[in-house]
């Protein structure tokens, strides 16, 4: 019979709360680091909180263009749509 691995063995330690938190908040800042893109309105870099806005001001400054039509896609009217 082969001897039996000392109790625990193979498992990993949990990591501290602490530690884990701290982990997940330095992924974030470096995942911001490496997709930083400026602000859609302002040109500031995007905050975290807001993106991909640099603040609330700027994001509602967008839905703002959104809700009065300000964004739209241009579009050729075609002569064809009288002829039936």
């Amino acid at each position: 019979m082969p001897a039996k691995p000392p109790a625990g063995a193979g498992r990993r330690k949990a990591a501290p709360k602490e530690a884990v938190e701290e982990a997940v908040k330095e992924a974030a800042k470096e995942s911001v680091k490496a997709s930083a893109k400026p602000c859609p309105i302002c040109g500031k870099p995007a905050s975290a909180a807001s993106r991909p806005f640099c603040s609330e001001r700027c994001r509602d400054v967008d839905l703002n263009r959104w809700l009065s039509n300000s964004y739209a896609i241009p579009a050729a009217k075609d002569d064809d749509e009288d002829a039936e």
